[in-house]
């Protein structure tokens, strides 16, 4: 049998500055050791922020919106305020859900920055995650995205960096064409952004924000409608209020619906409803505003649950899945 070969040892690249850039978990570590990036440099990455922070977004205005935004909604946009108002040059920043090709942040040419929720952390924190990218979006050459990176642990948050007296207002999107000025139209983006555009529009369910409460936002699929509400409230006393109204029966929002489980996504409790294919946001506007001033009801009982209650709160927590 013939000899095997040692295996060739792979030369490490020559780093400029000496950083390892951020590449996926599974792709080689960009130091040349051979192995993965989440067993090699990644490793350290990860352990950046020692404490996961169970709720990033806490202390924010419209926490649940965030959370929402994060999760569940394909195409939105938010203005966003910082504190001690806008750096000079930066006309805007914006949050949207995503960007072309991922990118965490976008400085337009006009300046604007534009900044990516729906990406990956690279630390325990998203909250410290986002705050470092905003801060190099917020000085970035105009014209260019802002890569990812690993995330120094004493950084700043985004709580340092928005004015919590700010207006948090999304604005829910059918398509991603907020990735093109307004000044420009989609037959002038590179080829690069034009796919990603179509693929993107493509695959976005259609998504509604109910105006007459709170973080609740419908969706439209194939099979059936869904209303997903996120929601403020400690989850072992949201639980035990959802299952008195389950109980009861007093849990739908109108005929053919059903509460059928929840998210549970950045520390905070997203029930979920069923509803039939025919329903839109407008029909469930007036039964999602009766449900909260039942859950308001329900939320303020501290009376034991009885058994039936005990029942249905374990059914509901049988088909809790958790996003984050």
């Amino acid at each position: 049998m013939a000899k095997k070969r040692p295996a060739a040892k792979t030369a490490k690249p020559q780093l400029n500055n000496g950083e390892i850039p951020v590449v996926g978990a599974r792709e080689p570590c960009p130091c040349g050791s051979g192995r993965r990036y989440k067993a090699c440099h990644g490793a350290a990455a990860a352990h950046a922020v020692t404490e996961h922070v169970r709720r990033p977004f806490e202390g924010l205005p419209g926490e649940c919106d965030w959370v929402a935004l994060r999760e569940l909604v394909p195409a939105a946009t938010v203005p966003l305020t910082l504190k001690g108002g806008l750096p000079e040059g930066v006309p805007s920043v914006t949050l949207v859900t995503v960007l072309p090709m991922a990118w965490p942040a976008l400085r337009r040419e006009d300046g604007s920055v534009l900044l990516g929720l729906q990406n990956d952390s690279s630390s325990g924190d998203l909250g410290r995650d986002m705050a470092d990218t905003l801060e190099r979006a917020l000085v970035a050459e105009p014209g260019t995205p802002v890569p990812a990176r690993r995330v120094p642990a004493d950084g700043p948050r985004l709580q340092d960096l928005l004015d919590s007296d700010g207006v948090f207002e999304p604005v829910v999107h059918t398509g991603f064409e907020f990735w093109i000025p307004e000044s420009e139209s989609a037959q002038s983006a590179s080829p690069e952004i034009a796919a990603s555009l179509e693929r993107a529009n493509a695959a976005a369910i259609p998504t509604v924000k109910l105006t007459g409460v709170d973080a609740a936002y419908w969706c439209e699929t194939p099979d059936k409608n869904h209303l997903r509400w996120v929601m403020p409230h400690p989850e072992e006393k949201l639980l035990d209020a959802l299952a008195r109204l389950h109980a009861a029966g007093t849990s739908s929002l109108g005929e053919g619906t059903k509460l059928v489980g929840s998210f549970r996504a950045h520390g905070l409790m997203v029930p979920v409803w069923d509803l039939p294919t025919g329903v839109t946001a407008d029909d469930v506007e007036k039964p999602a505003g009766e449900f909260a001033e039942r859950l308001a009801t329900a939320l303020a009982s501290d009376a034991p649950l009885t058994t039936e209650e005990r029942r249905a709160r374990g059914g509901l927590t049988n088909r809790q899945v958790t996003l984050s």
